[in-house]
C-alpha cells in the first residue's frame, strides 16, 4: 500500500539509523515539517503488527512530535459528554427513545437528557459506556 506521495511501507528500512535517513526526527516548527512527518506516519500506520522494534520506536516518537506539536498549535473544540453522547447516537441512528431504552428509563429520560434538563448519572455513564463500547471517562 502507498501512501498520496508514493512512499511505500514495504520500501521502509527495518532499522533505526535507515528510518532516520528517510526521515530525521526532531521537533516540528512549521506546517512543512508537520506534513513531511505525517506523509511518513500514514506510510507506517497500517502496517504496525508488521513493525520491528525499531520501526516502533520510531513511529512512536513520530506520534509523539505530531502530538506535541498539535497541542501548541491546533485549537481543538470543547467537546463535553453530552455532545459525544449525541454524537454516538447520531451515528448508530439511534433516537432519544432509543437512549431511554438503553438506560432503562422513562420514556422521557432519553429527550431529557439530550435537551440539559437532566444529567447523566453514574449508572447512566457505566450503561452508556458498555453499549457503545468505549470508555466511560469520555461521558464525565
Amino acid at each position: 500500500m502507498k501512501n498520496a506521495t508514493g512512499q511505500s511501507f514495504k520500501d521502509f528500512p527495518k532499522d533505526y539509523v535507515g528510518l532516520c535517513r528517510v526521515l530525521l526526527p526532531r521537533p516540528i516548527h512549521d506546517r512543512i515539517e508537520y506534513a513531511n512527518i505525517s506523509e511518513v506516519t500514514d506510510a507506517m500506520a497500517l502496517w504496525q503488527d508488521d513493525f520491528t522494534a525499531d520501526q516502533r520506536d520510531y513511529f512512536d516518537l513520530l506520534c509523539t512530535l505530531i502530538e506535541e506539536y498539535d497541542k501548541e498549535h491546533v485549537k481543538w473544540p470543547k467537546v463535553t459528554g453530552l455532545d459525544l453522547l449525541k454524537h454516538l447516537l447520531d451515528e448508530h441512528g439511534m433516537s432519544a427513545a432509543d437512549l431511554s431504552r438503553v438506560l432503562d428509563g422513562s420514556r422521557n429520560l432519553g429527550a431529557m437528557i439530550l435537551r440539559g434538563e437532566r444529567n447523566l448519572t453514574l449508572a447512566h455513564v457505566r450503561k452508556l459506556a458498555a453499549h457503545f463500547k468505549v470508555g466511560a471517562e469520555l461521558f464525565i
